[in-house]
């Protein structure tokens, strides 16, 4: 906030009174007399320095006089801004010349190439020959600036329908998609990749059912990624999504699932692409029935589907409906050639032997004239249940025993080229160039190891002798993170703690606690000390919820044992806010009777914002607390609030 400056009473009078608007001025500011030029120069902004100097007609009345017994006339009423210029009062008419405002650069960024520390890896031997890959997504040129090179560029159907983008939006991505696709390979052939899948996502909606469209118009672009492809003797493959399910009970699933298996084999065709670009689908969900939904596979597949989709067509075991052992009799009725998964069969094993499994799965393959390849991925670290053993690691670490010399392998992880090249290097299989190397990232925790590391700190604060860090650490319906309690709630939390006090009724005996009934054995001790502590308990509706309130403290630490916490905040109604209390002894009381006690805090000391809600004049806050069931034949007194 600016410093307010003291004004006299002269001068908010002369501010009360309105003042004609004067049109902007340029360059030195005209007056006609001293004490025009003293009320300017008081309005004058200290950040504009601008001369005084006066007309001709200036000098009047007593500035006349002052020039007869002086003899002399004044030059000018000199203004304390007239010496803060260098060059003196500008002439009539002409500005004062303004600085140019000084340009705001904007810091160049570091030019110099990022070096990574790339560890030693450990090595090994293998007699594999084949070719390894990595699908879709390039890393390092997908970080590239100021164009990133990547080739699933896609948008929305609501895109499409605005008349700024429409179809021919959609499509130009698709062109630019296969633009870079060329790059992609040339890169792959430069560190030594000769295996790639394509990304399904070429041309974003090219087999919709109402947006669908030809590649025609692409055709140039995708034949000079196939004869680069081709060239260097790389081998393209593609993996559409999950939703292609020939085994489908639902007809527009199935018909959906056949217009993109076209549409695959469509780009391959104007790629020019042999018979080792396949498609890998998995055969789907079991619907209820594995054995009807193969049925319906077999009969999409002999019906429906044209001779090119079949020549592409292969299945991959999966990790939760169809092994294996559940593909190989349908893929050799069929000639489908199967894709084994290695990380798939570790969660949903096949019975079969693996050397004889891929013995028979590779005759299929050779039988059908296409190189075998396989697929290889990781399980992240600490995964116990199937759900955490389905996600992919980063990297794959070494080559399983079993993989033959002379076969395609498709590593599918998260890193993409970089797991291909911790491979090269593990294995000496390629020279990898060093400035395409990345270093591992650290493995991300799953949300059950989160869970179970904040109970351990939780048990440790315990141990300690910090239960409120425990508590909150280990509270919350499973976050990361608790939620951090501001610092002033803590400390209003901990000064009404320390005033209260517990006060017996008058007459109150130590009773005789009654066991807690079987029904709430569930509940812990913890729950109950909760109750205890905080002082609010919930009204029971009836006397059998009054029952169960009594049951759950029963068998609770004494409440003097207990420290007082802060007591949730629990809005008040003019039934349950008394004003005063007044103790009735009632005498004859059943066993379901109950007995207070009530803990008063002392009035705290002036604090920002009070703790809790002041009762009375004195301000003090009554707090119930259950204590228990008593024996019939014990004396009762128990406050009755009106």
């Amino acid at each position: 906030m600016a410093n307010k400056r003291k004004r006299t009473a002269r001068a908010v009078a002369a501010r009360a009174t309105p003042e004609p608007v004067e049109p902007p001025m340029t360059g030195p500011a005209i007056v006609n007399s001293p004490e025009e030029a003293r009320e300017f120069i008081r309005r004058m902004s200290s950040r504009k320095k601008r001369k005084v100097v006066y007309t001709e007609d200036a000098l009047e009345g007593e500035d006349e006089l002052a020039q007869v017994s002086t003899g002399k006339a004044d030059d000018g009423f000199e203004s304390p801004l007239t010496e803060l210029g260098d060059d003196g009062p500008a002439a009539d008419g002409e500005e004062e010349p303004v600085s140019p405002k000084k340009k705001r650069t904007r810091r160049k960024k570091n030019a110099e190439p990022v070096v990574y520390d790339i560890p030693p890896v450990e090595t090994k031997t293998t007699t594999f020959k084949g070719r390894l890959g990595y699908a879709c997504l390039n890393t390092v040129l997908r970080a590239m600036k100021p164009e990133p090179i990547f080739c699933s560029r896609t948008l929305r159907i609501d895109t499409i329908l605005k008349p700024d983008f429409g179809m021919d939006y959609c499509k130009e991505l698709g062109r630019k998609n296969t633009e870079d696709l060329a790059k992609l390979i040339q890169w792959n052939e430069d560190n030594n990749i000769r295996f790639l899948r394509v990304s399904s996502e070429m041309f974003p909606f090219a087999s919709h059912d109402k947006y669908g469209y030809t590649l025609e118009y692409a055709e140039k672009e995708l034949r000079a990624a196939g004869d680069l492809a081709k060239r260097y003797g790389h081998r393209l493959t593609t993996h559409p999504g999950q939703f292609t399910q020939l085994g489908s009970p639902r007809d527009v699933v199935v018909d959906a699932a056949i217009r993109d298996l076209e549409y695959h084999c469509q780009m391959f065709r104007y790629m020019g692409m042999n018979q080792d670009s396949v498609m890998i689908i998995h055969m789907g969900g079991m619907f209820g029935d594995k054995l009807a939904t193969i049925e319906r596979f077999k009969e999409v597949y002999r019906t429906r589907l044209s001779d090119e989709v079949k020549a592409r067509l292969v299945l991959e075991n999966d990790e939760m409906c169809y092994n294996a052992d559940d593909l190989l009799p349908v893929c050799e009725e069929l000639d489908i050639p199967i894709v084994f998964d290695y990380h798939h069969n570790w969660i949903y094993p096949s019975e079969l032997p693996l050397p004889d499994l891929i013995a028979r799965i590779n005759a299929i393959w050779y039988k059908k004239g296409i190189k075998p390849k396989q697929h290889l991925s990781s399980p992240c670290p600490g995964a116990e249940s199937v759900m955490e053993k389905r996600k992919h690691a980063d990297r794959c670490y070494e080559l399983p025993p079993e993989l033959p010399d002379d076969m395609d392998l498709m590593i599918e992880a998260k890193d993409k080229e970089q797991a291909v090249f911790h491979l090269y290097r593990i294995y000496g299989l390629h020279p990898v160039i060093h400035e395409n190397l990345r270093p591992e990232k650290p493995p991300k925790p799953f949300p059950r190891m989160v869970k179970e590391e904040a109970a351990a700190a939780a048990a440790a604060a315990l141990e300690a002798g910090e239960p409120g860090e425990g508590a909150d650490e280990a509270e919350g319906d499973g976050a990361a993170t608790p939620r951090k309690r501001s610092a002033g709630t803590k400390t209003r939390s901990r000064a009404g703690a320390k005033n209260l006090k517990l006060v017996d009724s008058p007459g109150s005996l130590s009773s005789e606690v009654v066991p807690p009934t079987p029904r709430d054995s569930h509940r812990t001790s913890t729950e109950a000390l909760e109750v205890l502590e905080t002082g609010v308990a919930a009204e029971p509706k009836d006397l059998e919820d009054t029952a169960d309130v009594e049951d759950i403290l029963a068998g609770t630490p004494s409440p003097a044992k207990a420290q007082p916490v802060k007591s949730p905040r629990k809005r008040r109604t003019k039934a349950t806010a008394p004003a005063a209390s007044t103790e009735v002894p009632i005498e004859g009381a059943d066993a379901k009777s109950t007995v207070f006690q009530t803990a008063i805090a002392e009035p705290e000391k002036k604090t920002k914002r009070s703790s809790g809600k002041k009762v009375g004049r004195k301000g003090r806050h009554i707090v119930h607390v259950w204590v228990g069931r008593v024996a019939a034949d014990s004396p009762l007194q128990r406050r009755v609030h009106r």
